[in-house]
């Protein structure tokens, strides 16, 4: 593998009962990337990423990572290698406020990590960090706010937020606008390209003008296989493609 290459996975499949999920899946993560995985629903994209964060655990082929083998490892193995996902629905602490949402995961690093019955006085050596955190994605005015009043779109970037705490270096996000208003998708899609400088980004997104604005390279997957890959220009230009998006306004 050459050392451009992050992320590979060689005919990764998934199957339950005798019915493929993802079917023999080879691909190639390119370092400093945004690469958009497509598809219609039941296509294999989520449970492609729950493979890659080994959340479930692989029928066949393998995947590597740095060139590492990382088939059988577990779950928060994966995580400290640096690769972290978010998910379809928004996952934060509602009841605390912002700054404590992150001060949660910042206490990943502490050598006492997850004691949350230390004082305040404590995990508010925290702060800065998490005060830094919540300025590069726009909610530092939020800090005070309970998580639970944040607007969805506002809830997302604290997801992100989250997420970056943990220093990933290949960032998985998992229909980062769904369900978003016209103006808090444009708001996501400018963050993510923020957040995109130094990090590899693989993301599931059905908004395809998200897709083209945002991507480097695409695709596209349908019955748990790869039917295309390539650039924005070339999957969409491809006839099977087409076929597969008809009325949804690929092009």
């Amino acid at each position: 593998m050459t050392d451009d290459i992050l992320l590979r996975t060689e005919a990764l499949t998934k199957s339950f009962s005798g019915f493929v999920a993802v079917n023999g899946v080879s691909l190639d993560v390119k370092r400093g990337a945004i690469h958009a995985l497509i598809g219609p629903n039941g296509a294999g994209k989520t449970t492609y990423f729950n493979l890659l964060t080994r959340f479930m655990p692989v029928t066949g082929g393998r995947i590597f990572y740095k060139g590492r083998d990382i088939t059988n490892a577990k779950p928060y193995d994966v995580a400290r290698m640096g690769i972290v996902r978010s998910f379809q629905i928004s996952a934060v602490f509602p009841r605390l406020t912002v700054l404590e949402n992150i001060r949660v995961a910042l206490q990943r690093f502490r050598v006492d990590n997850y004691y949350f019955w230390r004082s305040d006085a404590i995990l508010s050596e925290l702060d800065d960090r998490a005060h830094e955190l919540l300025s590069e994605v726009g909610l530092d005015s939020y800090a005070g706010l309970p998580a639970a009043e944040l607007p969805y779109g506002r809830k997302r970037a604290l997801e992100l937020a989250t997420t970056l705490a943990l220093k990933p270096e290949l960032l998985l996000l998992d229909e980062p606008t769904s369900g978003m208003a016209h103006e808090e998708i444009g708001r996501i899609v400018d963050l993510i390209r923020r957040v995109a400088v130094n990090r590899t980004v693989l993301m599931v997104e059905h908004n395809l003008s998200v897709v083209a604005d945002l991507s480097h390279r695409i695709t596209v997957m349908q019955h748990g296989g790869i039917l295309a890959d390539g650039t924005y220009q070339e999957v969409s230009k491809n006839p099977a493609v087409i076929e597969a998006y008809m009325g949804t306004g690929l092009g």
